[in-house]
Formats: structure tokens, sequence, C-alpha cells
């Protein structure tokens, strides 16, 4: 079977440690595209936090945001289908932070949330300022996540990182163990909590879908435990060289690193 879709982890994956496109990946994705290949971004990324690398690459297609919570349309500007956490099931998150003394940015409509500047938070805050204005992602400082989630239309996932990988693992297993809540991690100290059933790899398979193809038909790429969704279920998973060893065990190949051109390596190797 023919491939004829590309779907893109971001950090990690796409995206340098320096949070960069490569030119060597740029170059052969457009390649790619004119080869007939659909690109597709499935991150865990807010969709205000993607706009520099959708245009860079002039993309066309919707992106697949916040693992899988939602799919969202850059030229309507608008949300296609998604799957967001209830008022209660944030509240009911919030309530575990709280007894375990772990802060999180809450990724809601427009925007990402947070009550504390943490060390992740400072560092996104950092790289946001980097860019031009229009290409900002918008971060707001709240004194309650509890009254933001009362007052949001929709609460598309909480991102819960720090140092203390152990305190992040227990409240892990804590929400898993919540119906409705589902936890993956995305970074070695980051837990990000959604809305159980979704992941980058469900929502790939429906618009996959309503594109007249079929999973077989997809080549993914991905370096942590929230890709593995799309990985396993992809025609070709491609893991990347800087992957957890669990990951690339899972892939069906597996490339350079994220700083070595290996999507470009796996492009001219594999596809083209």
């Amino acid at each position: 079977m023919t491939y004829r879709v590309i779907a893109l982890d971001l950090d990690g994956t796409l995206l340098t440690q320096q949070k960069t496109l490569s030119p060597a990946s740029v170059a052969a994705l457009q390649r790619a595209r004119d080869a007939g290949y659909q690109l597709l971004i499935a991150t865990g990324r807010h969709h205000v936090a993607i706009h520099p690398f959708y245009q860079a690459l002039a993309l066309d297609t919707p992106a697949i945001c916040c693992n899988g919570a939602y799919l969202y349309d850059y030229p309507r500007q608008a949300v296609l289908e998604g799957n967001p956490l209830s008022a209660r099931q944030a509240l009911q998150v919030l309530d575990v932070l709280d007894a375990r003394g772990i802060h999180a940015l809450m990724y809601v409509d427009d925007a990402m949330l947070y009550e504390t500047p943490t060390g992740h938070v400072a560092r996104t805050l950092n790289w946001a300022q980097s860019l031009p204005a229009a290409q900002r992602p918008t971060f707001r400082q709240v004194p309650s996540l509890r009254e933001a989630a009362l007052a949001a239309s929709a609460i598309w996932k909480f991102a819960l990182t720090g140092e203390a990988v152990a305190r992040l693992k227990t409240a892990a297993e804590e929400l898993n163990a919540c119906p409705g809540l589902a936890c993956e991690w995305s970074w070695r100290d980051q837990v990000d909590v959604v809305s159980h059933g979704n992941s980058k790899g469900s929502r790939l398979a429906r618009w996959v879908e309503t594109q007249g193809l079929h999973m077989k038909q997809v080549v993914a790429f991905g370096d942590n435990f929230n890709d593995l969704s799309m990985l396993e279920a992809a025609g070709l998973g491609i893991a990347m060289g800087n992957a957890d060893d669990a990951i690339k065990a899972r892939a069906d190949k597996v490339t350079g690193t994220n700083q070595e051109d290996g999507i470009a390596d796996a492009i001219y190797r594999w596809l083209l």
C-alpha cells in the first residue's frame, strides 16, 4: 500500500533541542509534499504554540493538538472537533495536584494558564518572547486555576512538570485511576492529563478516514510515550534516535536524532 500521509510530532522529533526547525527537515518535507504526501502536525502543544512551525512548513492541513484532545483548523481559526475535560474533571485534577504539591499549566480555549511560574513555565515564556509578536502563544498567570476552569469554554489538558519525578509518577497513577481521566508522559519530567479516549493515534485515525484513506497509508514520526498510539497504528512508525529504548522497540524503524536531521534522513531513505 502506498504511503500518503506524514504525521509529525514536534518536541523531540521535528524540533531541535533549541525549538527550531532544521533546514534539512524543512527541505525534505517539501520534497515529500511535492511527491504527493499530506503533512500533518500531531503534538501535545496547544494550537497557539504551534503557529510559527505551521507557517514555516506552509501547511494547509488541520493540526492534532494536546495529544489528540482536539483538531484545529488554522485557516478558519476554529476547532473542528474535540473532547475537552469537563469543569468537574478539572477540579478533580486540581484536588490531586494540590494534595501532592504539584503545579500545573492548564490549556484552555485559546490560552495556557498558570498560577506559579515554575521552571518549565519560565522557559516556555522565554521561548515565546523570542518570537515575533504575531506568533507568540498566549500565557496568562491567574490567581486561581479553579476559578479559571469554571470560566473556560473548553479545558483541553493539564501539563504537570517538575524535577520531582517521583511525585509526578504518584500523581499520574492516582489520576489514571479516576474514571474519565488519562495520563501520558510527553517528556521525561512532564505528564499530560486529558479526557479518557484522547490520543494522537485516535484523532489521527479519525482525520485519515475523512480523507478516504487508511492508517496503513500513514507514516508517523515520534519520540515519546504520547506518540506510541500513532506510531503503532501507522503503516510505518518511525522513532527518533533520541527516543527512549521502550519507544524504539515498539516502532517499525528508528532514524537519527532530532539534532542529526533524522526526519530528513528517514524521508530520503524510506519514502522518496
